[in-house]
């Protein structure tokens, strides 16, 4: 009796039922980001070269921390001007827990507008 267990031919309530699962089939647009995904592994594979720097290494890390701090000088520049409008807001609301927040924030956007030549000076 082929490969069906003995118990499961004397039980006739219970009966084996095999269904067949066929792979799903791909769509258009995930097709395309596949191809696109294949794409741009063959391309980081393949196009993978060896890249010697020139120069001195000192200078990239002096270059790599000048734009560092160029990106900190500009949300510290982003944090004075709000701290300054939180003030003006604050005059005139006569708010004194707004007017702390505000002064807070404007010290903050200076000390981080101002970091580079902070640390420079601690440094000596």
């Amino acid at each position: 009796m082929g490969g069906m267990p003995m118990n499961l031919l004397k039980n006739k309530k219970h009966t084996e039922i095999r269904k067949e699962t066929a792979p799903l089939k791909m769509k258009r647009g995930q097709k395309k980001l596949f191809a696109l995904y294949a794409v741009m592994v063959l391309t980081f594979c393949i196009g993978a070269t060896c890249v010697y720097a020139a120069g001195d290494p000192l200078t990239v890390v002096n270059n790599l921390s000048t734009f560092i701090f160029s990106l900190i000088r500009a949300i510290g520049l982003i944090l004075l001007g709000f701290g300054i409008v939180q003030v003006g807001l604050s005059l005139k609301s006569h708010d004194p827990s707004q007017r702390a927040n505000g002064f807070l924030t404007l010290s903050g956007g200076i000390i981080i507008t101002f970091a580079k030549e902070i640390l420079d000076l601690i440094m000596g």
